[in-house]
């Protein structure tokens, strides 16, 4: 049996139609000038394709270009977000106590960010703990809200159980608060419908490589009307309107454009399609027995699937596995042998949460994939179990 790709939540393959356009921008014959290079023709193309592609990603969030601003990833992005607010209010409002909420399940990017604000930064954080089924309900927001606070961070779909947060009514808790709301938002666009005029969120952080774009390029989504101020947490040349200096790589960002555009174009399709074959691979694993879903059945993406298998140790189980290509917990904490703090959060015991698999599908998953990967981890639970 040939080798699997079920960890599309990790990285996705960059579409070969988005690989054709980068490629005509890195050498002489193509796009490859410098986008700050005014003085001549090459550079003003360059600008042009970066312009584009800005547009491209905008649409894709219902957003206004001048809104986008270009980012290495989500993590960067958020933590331009995060320390990006925090350090304006610190210069503004000099000696204001300050207070986020955020979530233990949040991606390590925003947990390990708001932990050394409060450390080193005197920033009050409370973290809000998720249900049996990993969701934060707004009301635990709404509940922990103070004169204080100023910002809210949460993340629009988990990375490791699929599960969504209802942003909007968050934002709507919000509407009379003046704490911003921060949405990290890289397992959600390309995968679902992301429109920030519903969400009515101030920041939202992107990733190109979750939706089949390169990887080391992100964006984030900084609302100018009213307009959040956030300070540079990186700088030089004053690029991105002072937010984020950096030559900008026209391959990247013409990557990132493309597969925002795609997206666009065959998100409805693309959906439905895999969230068949997702069901259709967690109907297959259920059949073995005592497996454990991960998170919400329905308040899910429609590409994640997690669940842990009883009576199995998770690292033998994963080593096993070595023709079906899934992970366990989130690729950024893949080297620890730690249980998921996802699944721990959640009520799982030690045993399942370190038993527990992320599978997630997507554009280039086909159903003899999934009835391949179900025969393989059928075999190998199987196995596992009578020993």
């Amino acid at each position: 049996m040939k080798s699997l790709y079920l960890d599309y939540a990790a990285t996705t393959p960059v579409d070969a139609i988005v690989a054709e356009r980068m490629g005509q921008c890195l050498t002489l014959d193509g796009n490859f000038a410098n986008p700050a290079s005014r003085s001549h023709r090459f550079g003003w193309q360059a600008e042009q394709a970066v312009e584009v592609a800005r547009r491209q990603v905008a649409d894709l969030i219902s957003a206004d270009p001048r809104e986008i601003v270009w980012t290495s990833g989500a993590t960067e992005s958020n933590n331009l977000a995060i320390k990006g607010v925090v350090e304006w209010l610190r210069r503004e409002q000099p000696g204001r106590p300050l207070h986020i909420i955020t979530s233990v399940i949040e991606h390590k990017a925003v947990l390990d960010t708001c932990a050394y604000l409060q450390q080193y930064h005197d920033v009050d954080v409370t973290w809000l703990s998720p249900d049996a089924d990993g969701l934060i309900d707004p009301q635990q927001v709404a509940a922990s809200l103070r004169d204080d606070t100023c910002l809210v961070t949460l993340m629009a779909v988990n990375n490791e159980l699929g599960t969504i947060t209802d942003v909007a009514a968050i934002a709507k808790l919000l509407a009379k608060h003046s704490a911003l709301l921060h949405v990290d938002a890289a397992q959600a666009v390309g995968k679902m419908a992301v429109n920030i005029n519903d969400w009515q969120v101030d920041l939202l952080s992107i990733s190109a490589h979750k939706f089949y774009g390169p990887k080391g390029i992100g964006a984030l989504y900084v609302r100018r009307d009213p307009q959040v101020k956030l300070v540079a947490q990186m700088h030089g040349g004053g690029h991105e309107r002072g937010m984020r200096s950096g030559t900008l790589p026209t391959h990247q960002l013409v990557g990132i454009g493309e597969a925002a555009r795609l997206c666009q174009e065959q998100l409805e399709a693309d959906e439905k399609r895999i969230r068949t074959l997702r069901d259709r691979l967690w109907l297959g694993i259920q059949a073995l027995g005592d497996v454990y879903i991960n998170g919400h059945l329905d308040q899910r993406v429609a590409n994640h699937l997690n669940v842990s298998f009883g009576g199995l140790d998770g690292e033998i189980l994963l080593a096993s596995l070595a023709k079906v290509a899934v992970s366990s917990g989130s690729a950024c904490t893949s080297a620890s042998v730690e249980p998921s703090y996802v699944l721990k959060a959640i009520g799982r015991s030690d045993v399942l949460a370190h038993a527990g698999l992320r599978m997630s599908v997507g554009r280039f998953t086909t159903a003899d994939d999934i009835d391949n990967a179900i025969q393989e981890i059928t075999r190998v639970v199987t196995l596992l179990r009578s020993h």
